[in-house]
């Protein structure tokens, strides 16, 4: 069976434009038989299409939505339908707060039925109403509303939940605003002595705006032999980020020789997650870290090749030596002869 967290595997790459998927077919085994079922948007018809639910609207406004709960089991089934507040996971991923903790933000705004039965192999359509609060916070407001089916094995109760994410957009001042925190730098060196290390920054990123952003980051590191970039090409950097919200991330940046102070730039630059904001400007943020790498590899060949040196000096002295020695001796000999 799948578990209530089965919304967090329901994420997708914000920075590709490709919405989350929303409508995902969960297995479950009550009675004995497999129950299958599936969540998607719709409109008073039926499924319409769309991965996820996107709405702006201003306080004190209303709309009714519709989410179409699909029955693929061979038996008639009785879900629970909930909504609740949206989060994002420390990876980055979607899911809904628990069905028993009260909402407080974008899920305690959505009515929908407590139950619905559906028919074997049939679909049906439930409203979603929607009431924003007339002293609405401005920006986003994410939220959910799953289907969901308990199953028992021995003494342990599952709630197996599926269902369709809700971007709520309260209209008003939007801000896109990150904060670079945490910044902290390691050097990892090479015992090669030809070979550069590395340094590892390690930097946190916050939303300090009130719409949901994906930021591109940048890492700069400097050195007497130069300056090195990296940019975050991973998928985990394109999930978005709540308002609110914040990921860790780190960053190897090759090709640092070690040369006393190296220099760590961290800068997020945010853009708006889903749909432009026009006239918002993305305020980046840049912070910077020093941390000192010794060429210890470097000072111990020095210092090989110094007593390397010596090493040939004394010993071409101590033959130079000897042999003025048996030079003196063999003229010794020679005027005793004499």
């Amino acid at each position: 069976s799948r578990p209530r967290g089965v919304l967090a595997r329901l994420a997708v790459l914000p920075a590709l434009g490709v919405a989350l998927l929303a409508a995902m077919v969960a297995f479950a085994t009550p009675s004995g038989a497999d129950t299958t079922w599936s969540v998607v948007p719709a409109n008073a018809d039926g499924p319409d299409g769309r991965s996820v639910i996107d709405l702006e609207l201003a306080g004190g406004r209303q709309v009714v939505e519709h989410v179409a709960v699909i029955n693929r089991s061979t038996e008639p089934v009785d879900f629970a339908i909930d909504a609740n507040d949206g989060y994002l996971t420390s990876k980055g991923y979607f899911d809904m707060r628990p069905s028993d903790a009260e909402p407080t933000d974008g899920g305690a705004w959505i009515t929908v039925p407590e139950r619905v039965t559906i028919a074997a192999g049939a679909t049906s359509v439930v409203p979603v109403t929607v009431s924003i609060p007339r002293n609405a916070t401005p920006g986003d407001h994410p939220a959910g509303v799953t289907a969901s089916l308990e199953t028992v094995s021995g003494q342990v109760r599952v709630q197996n939940r599926v269902g369709v994410r809700l971007n709520i957009r309260v209209t008003g001042d939007y801000v896109a605003k990150v904060a670079v925190t945490g910044v902290r730098a390691e050097y990892a060196g090479s015992w090669n002595p030809f070979a550069a290390g590395s340094v590892e920054v390690t930097y946190t990123v916050a939303n300090e705006g009130n719409v949901r952003l994906v930021t591109d980051n940048h890492v700069l590191t400097s050195t007497l032999a130069g300056e090195s970039g990296w940019n975050d090409p991973s998928a985990a950097r394109a999930r978005e980020l709540m308002p609110g919200g914040s990921r860790t991330f780190v960053a190897r940046v090759p090709g640092a020789w070690p040369l006393g102070p190296i220099g760590a730039t961290v800068m997020a630059v945010p853009s708006p997650a889903g749909e432009p904001l026009p006239g918002v400007a993305a305020q980046r943020a840049a912070v910077g870290t020093t941390v000192w790498a010794l060429p210890w590899p470097q000072l111990g060949s020095l210092a090989l090749l110094v007593l390397a040196f010596f090493a040939i000096r004394l010993n071409a002295a101590r033959r130079r030596r000897r042999i003025e020695k048996l030079i003196m001796l063999a003229r010794q000999e020679s005027s005793q002869e004499a």
